[in-house]
């Protein structure tokens, strides 16, 4: 599955229960991490918990199993490793708090002039 494909995918299962401001951010030009890093944010606990499991079920079916999960704890903040994508669900508190959209746009371009 293309990297696109599956963002396409993670976005598509995100829509379907209402996750709230999604953004996608492509990173690979910044990180050999991943290609993407999708960032949602979930009402609850029980929210970001749906939001998580329907991610993954999706994936699961499209034969891509995420390679690991974070956060289930207390559903506050849950990373989805699916190698070409990051997937982070945060409820708002922690969104707000860690600002992860400010840190990865922080970096310049290179069509930007470094200083």
């Amino acid at each position: 599955m293309t990297p696109e494909t599956l963002r396409d995918l993670v976005n598509n299962a995100l829509e379907d229960l209402k996750a709230r401001d999604v953004v996608t951010l492509p990173v690979a030009d910044v990180t050999d991490i991943t290609d993407y890093m999708i960032i949602a944010s979930g009402t609850s606990n029980r929210h970001v918990k749906a939001l998580v499991d329907n991610v993954v079920e999706e994936i699961k079916a499209a034969g891509t199993p995420p390679r690991g999960i974070e956060g289930r704890e207390s559903y506050e903040w849950v990373l989805v490793d699916l190698g070409d994508v990051l997937l982070h669900v945060m409820q708002d508190e922690t969104r707000e708090f860690y600002d992860l959209e400010r840190l990865w746009t922080a970096f310049p371009t290179d069509t930007e002039t470094q200083v």
